[in-house]
């Protein structure tokens, strides 16, 4: 449509040519072609196109124009209509349409030309065509301004009350997930901590019992207090959504994934140098997945944003009560952002298992440094005692 009169113009030009009886003059189509080409620009800068458009229709009007040429002048209303519709300012439409309506009375003035001019220009009709041809384009075009600035007013309704729908959903989720929680603390986690009570006191009070019955109930009751130890942190997570879903790996995975994560990292070209303890049994289930999730995060980072050319070195090993794990990449680029979503999240998971996280720009590049605690057993009960620990 913004190029409409580039071909609209000439097919009127040519309509309004007759051989032997009347021609477009040369000039006409030079100054007719021009306002149509500075049209097409009228949505970047309304107002001087209709300004122009106005200057360019004066000598149009001047010229002896037939049929539909002579309609080639008043794209200046048309451009004085879209400065209406595209602009909030008073100003600029008032001296656009003071130049068209100047236009419009320069072109009144010179039709009228010739014998009796001043009864014929000073009359009723003049005014009344001098105020259609410039109120109509600017009824019109404030007409388009406000059904546009209406359409925004409705699409930043309807995305407020999308915004809202997706509040009060998170809200419904959130209640929901600390239902469950709710549930799984009066239900499993009480019973658990009865079970891990019980299972101590036992073991007081078979002192005298064969040795593989206490080497049973000392696995039994190591295996209860790490579940224990699960479902509390899996009541942390449901209670905190932000957390993200929570899913569980096995012991023996861990290893694996983390070579899986290397791999992936060495295909796309990296070297990486890699230093992994195959012994990581000692963390329970949410922190062998904070492990991971760090691991992989880290590494996708470096496949993002880090130097191909330089080494990689993976360093993840047990000991001091805990995992240590240390991603040292050169280059970091410009996403390596320690206020991003990625340091964040893992900064959040580490949070969450009592360990620690630093990630930060080196003279070589990035490092990530995060410690993962092992979580701490459980006190075996004195004999004789009654309190529920841990309900």
């Amino acid at each position: 449509m913004r190029w409409a009169p580039v071909v609209l113009v000439p097919l009127m030009l040519v309509s309004s040519t007759f051989p032997g009886r009347y021609h477009v003059p040369l000039s006409y189509w030079a100054l007719a072609m021009t306002a149509a080409a500075v049209f097409v620009v009228a949505d970047r800068w309304p107002f001087p196109v209709s300004i122009a458009a106005s200057a360019l229709a004066v000598p149009m009007f001047a010229a002896d124009a037939w049929g539909l040429s002579g309609l080639v002048p008043y794209l200046g209303a048309v451009a004085l209509a879209e400065l209406a519709m595209r602009t909030h300012r008073t100003v600029p439409i008032v001296v656009a349409a003071g130049c068209w309506a100047g236009a419009v009375l320069v072109g009144h003035w010179l039709e009228t030309a010739g014998a009796s001019t001043s009864e014929s220009f000073w009359r009723a009709a003049t005014l009344v065509s001098a105020v259609a041809y410039v109120g109509l384009p600017l009824l019109l075009g404030l007409y388009l301004r406000a059904q546009r600035d209406l359409a925004v007013t409705y699409r930043a309704r309807a995305a407020e009350a999308e915004s809202r729908r997706a509040a009060a959903e998170l809200q419904t989720r959130a209640a929901e997930r600390s239902a469950v929680a709710r549930e799984l603390h009066d239900l499993v986690a009480h019973h658990m901590a009865s079970i891990v009570l019980r299972i101590g006191v036992a073991r007081h009070v078979t002192t005298d019992a064969d040795p593989r019955v206490h080497e049973v109930l000392d696995d039994v009751h190591r295996t209860a207090s790490d579940a224990l130890a699960d479902i509390r942190r899996l009541l942390i997570a449901l209670r905190d959504p932000e957390l993200g879903e929570v899913a569980l790996v096995e012991s023996d995975a861990v290893p694996i994934e983390i070579a899986s994560a290397i791999e992936r990292t060495r295909t796309a070209g990296f070297d990486v140098a890699a230093d992994v303890d195959p012994d990581l049994g000692g963390l329970d289930a949410i922190g062998r997945l904070t492990l991971l999730r760090v691991v992989q995060e880290s590494l996708t980072n470096v496949m993002k944003h880090g130097d191909p050319c330089g080494i990689v070195r993976v360093t993840v090993e047990r000991g001091g009560g805990g995992v240590s794990v240390r991603i040292d990449s050169a280059g970091h680029g410009d996403g390596s952002n320690p206020t991003g979503h990625g340091i964040i999240g893992m900064g959040e998971r580490v949070d969450l298992v009592g360990g620690r996280l630093d990630a930060g720009a080196t003279d070589r590049g990035w490092v990530v440094d995060a410690w993962i605690p092992e979580p701490a057993p459980e006190p075996c009960p004195e004999p004789g005692s009654t309190s529920e620990a841990g309900a």
